[in-house]
């Protein structure tokens, strides 16, 4: 098996666990990085790059790795799609490496010719980035604008269906009239657990997820026995260390993500 380097500290923990698994895929198929090139049509220097943590492969060279090493695609897939959302939160603003094609070609980095062609560049940037907090401050006052305006009509927002079941914070206080509650209506319909807040089957949550999903899961991984934490509808450090908890039960791939799999095991 190869040797390969760590990974930046810095990187995503879903990020690496995209770049983890792409590793062992590579050293499966038992290819060097030419040979992966030659099947794949991305550089040596690409792929390099991806499995190094340094830029993010595009979904067809991942599902193009998937199917020369013989692993899953929908599973390579799905931690590809939570990669990219962590790598568009963590990379925001910052312009995306250049994928360099097996064509032959050697073409410099748009960046450089740019720092090159403009000496005073970093005068441009701090313009830029003066105009663009500028937008954001406009831009809110408009959103807090509209919240207000929507809250006191009543018919602007939809809420979600609140239970004082299963309440996630004291009455009266600030973050309960900010936060949305959920209820653990657990019932089996044909044959399948639900909790009355998704009926998805195979929406991909991990940590840094929200929304009534998420909520849905906790249910169903409190009902299977596992502490999820609060039922918040956010997935937090708690509810990943039920779902490794219900996937090792389930003899799943114990990686904190819940997938079609797991939604299958949670629903029963």
């Amino acid at each position: 098996m190869s040797r390969w380097k760590a990974l930046p500290a810095e990187l995503d923990p879903r990020v690496r666990q995209l770049v983890v698994r792409l590793r062992r895929v590579k050293d499966h198929s038992g290819l060097s990085l030419p040979q992966l090139a030659a099947k794949t049509g991305y550089s040596p220097k690409s792929w390099e790059r991806y499995l190094g943590g340094r830029s993010l492969p595009p979904r067809d060279a991942v599902e193009a790795m998937a199917l020369i090493g013989g692993d899953d695609p929908i599973r390579l897939l799905a931690l590809h799609e939570v990669a990219a959302e962590a790598w568009g939160d963590n990379r925001k603003g910052a312009s995306a490496p250049e994928t360099t094609l097996v064509t032959g070609a050697v073409r410099e980095n748009p960046q450089t010719v740019a720092a090159k062609a403009r000496p005073h560049g970093r005068s441009l940037r701090v313009a830029l980035v003066a105009l663009a907090v500028a937008l954001v401050l406009a831009v809110s006052s408009a959103v807090l604008l509209v919240v207000r305006f929507g809250d006191g009509d009543g018919r602007a927002a939809a809420r979600p269906h609140v239970s004082s079941a299963v309440p996630t914070s004291a009455p009266g206080s600030q973050s309960q009239s900010a936060q949305p509650t959920y209820t653990c209506r657990v019932e089996r319909i044909d044959g399948r657990w639900y909790a009355d807040n998704s009926r998805t089957q195979g929406a991909v949550l991990a940590n840094g997820s929200a929304g009534p999903e998420v909520a849905e899961a906790q249910c169903l991984l409190r009902r299977a026995g596992f502490a999820p934490g609060v039922i918040d509808g956010i997935f937090g450090p708690h509810t990943e260390r039920a779902v490794r908890h219900a996937q090792k039960r389930a003899g799943l791939v114990v990686d904190g993500i819940i997938g079609p799999h797991t939604w299958k095991a949670l629903r029963g």
